[in-house]
């Protein structure tokens, strides 16, 4: 079967029992991720970095596509955001030499206390989409690296 789109477990995660994900409803548009260790997100104050929440998970696409980390309806009401609001990531950030590709949520926590994310809980959703390319593009540049790298010279 050729691979079209779909996950894999990230490397050092293969024996953490991570579940590849699923959509709850076929007409659901996103895929629910989960965290792959238990983490706290500190309340937030000034000057706070956001907390990453790793997945374990590294996801698969075509050339023409790309995936969006989102945030979960229920995110807000409980406190956390996504730093980011969504997450865009290239095809070729999957297997690439820096991380093999795995993604992490990242997130600030607004509540009035700390909030304890356990190994299995929801933490964001995951949308596979297309892209367009523009009149006269010519983008010929290579992926070195993982998390933040397609503006690195």
């Amino acid at each position: 079967m050729k691979k079209v789109r779909g996950f894999a477990i990230a490397k050092g995660y293969e024996d953490k029992d991570i579940h590849i994900p699923v959509r709850k409803t076929k007409n659901s548009a996103a895929y629910d991720i989960e965290a792959a260790e238990d983490i706290t997100i500190p309340m937030y104050h000034p000057g706070i970095k956001p907390t990453l929440i790793p997945t374990g998970l590294k996801a698969y696409c075509q050339d023409d596509e790309w995936y969006m980390l989102a945030n979960r309806s229920s995110g807000p009401k409980k406190g956390f955001v996504m730093a980011n609001s969504i997450g865009i990531i290239d095809s070729d950030y999957y297997e690439n030499e820096t991380n093999d590709g795995h993604f992490m949520f990242q997130y600030y926590n607004f509540s009035d206390h700390d909030i304890e994310v356990k190994k299995g809980d929801v933490i964001g959703q995951l949308i596979f989409m297309k892209f367009l390319i523009a009149d006269g593009d010519n983008a010929t540049g290579v992926r070195k690296g993982g998390f933040g790298s397609t503006d690195v010279k």
